[in-house]
């Protein structure tokens, strides 16, 4: 029998007593009623009290059938429950498995994979050695002088160079190949069970070793030497080119050698045309200038007022038959080349002049429109060289 049968059958007893052990209301403390001792009166007392008893039985049944009712649910649901656990821990110790087998199976795909690359390097390097050796007598052979590089075919390795790729090795991948490499060039030595002349054999075929690598190291390091300053050399002279072609295109000349290309050039923002002018044409626009222009403008401006100033009174003096008239004792003769002035006839009407006042307005208001187009000008190729 479970704690909640228990606790419920403890609160059917207690319910029971309590309407047991209900005590008589006293008679003392009610007022005395007309037919209190009537029998018929009783009689009605006791059948009221004896359906309350029966309604009473009636609720505690029902409510004993709800609680059963309960208690059968909450026991499926609490196997249901059991189940659940079971199949979710068998499920999980299923899972666990698969999981343990795909980390083996992962585990050793990695592993042969680490094998097949290890030992695809060894063969690689084994075939590298050969060839490197192969290429050693080649040169010892010939004593013909060729170039100093060499050109090797395209291969699979994403347009990255030789040089790349063993930068871009992490330092395992480093210590593993040079392991193998020192495996394939190191032999092991059997000095065993040798006498002191083979010792002394084995000691000279060693040192004769030694004396072989350090001679092709210095080969090595002399040829990279010279690859080096062909390199320099071959980057300056493209340099140069590119200095020149930019020159040509009308570019700075550090246009083409930097990282990125040059910006196309417009002639302005307006038009968006490319501008075609040359470096040296470009140049010119910045030399001499607004001030320069200004003062040539100004220095004839001055002259030609000047003259105009200076020729205002001059006038021709008429040649006299005889003596100059006003002429005093002791002047000097009238200057010799000097043209008649002819009288103007009677009939013909006299030409005026215009006042130079008038003239100098004119020559203002000409001198103001060529400044405002010549400001207009300025303004456009400011705006030009903006935009470039």
């Amino acid at each position: 029998m479970s704690d909640e049968e228990e606790y419920s059958g403890s609160e059917e007893e207690e319910v029971e007593e309590e309407v047991q052990e209900t005590p008589a209301p006293k008679q003392e403390s009610r007022p005395s009623i007309a037919g209190e001792g009537d029998p018929e009166f009783i009689k009605r007392q006791d059948q009221k009290r004896s359906d309350l008893d029966e309604q009473l039985k009636e609720y505690i049944n029902e409510w004993r059938k709800q609680r059963a009712k309960e208690e059968d649910e909450l026991k499926r649901l609490k196997e249901k429950q059991a189940k659940r656990k079971v199949s979710r821990a068998e499920e999980e110790k299923r899972l666990a498995q698969k999981k343990k087998e795909e980390e083996e199976r992962r585990v050793r795909e990695i592993e042969e994979k680490k094998q097949r690359d290890i030992e695809e390097k060894r063969q690689r390097l084994e075939e590298a050695e050969k060839k490197r050796q192969a290429m050693v007598q080649a040169m010892k052979e010939s004593n013909k002088t060729g170039p100093n590089f060499t050109i090797q075919k395209k291969s699979d390795n994403f347009g990255l160079s030789n040089a790349q790729l063993e930068r871009n090795k992490t330092k395992e991948q480093l210590e593993e190949e040079k392991k193998i490499s020192l495996s394939i060039r190191i032999k092991p030595l059997n000095i065993e069970n040798l006498g002191i002349e083979k010792l002394r054999v084995k000691a000279q075929e060693l040192w004769d070793c030694i004396v072989k690598l350090e001679t092709e190291k210095y080969d090595l390091e002399e040829r990279q030497k010279r690859q080096d300053y062909d390199l320099k050399e071959l980057k300056e002279r493209q340099k140069q080119q590119l200095r020149h072609k930019a020159l040509k295109k009308g570019l700075d000349p550090e246009a083409l050698t930097g990282k990125h290309p040059p910006k196309i050039q417009v002639a302005s923002k307006y038009e968006r045309r490319v501008d075609t002018r040359s470096y040296d044409d470009k140049k010119k626009l910045f030399e001499g200038g607004y001030d320069n222009a200004m003062a040539e403008y100004m220095d004839k401006l001055w002259n030609d007022r000047m003259n105009d100033f200076m020729n205002r009174t001059k006038t021709r003096l008429p040649k006299w038959f005889g003596e100059r008239p006003g002429k005093k004792k002791g002047d000097l003769e009238s200057p010799e080349g000097e043209e008649d002035v002819k009288a103007e006839p009677e009939d013909e009407e006299p030409v005026f002049e215009p006042e130079p006042e008038e003239e100098e307005e004119v020559e203002e208001v000409e001198e103001e429109e060529e400044e405002e187009e010549e400001e207009e000008e300025e303004e456009e190729e400011e705006e030009e060289e903006e935009e470039e």
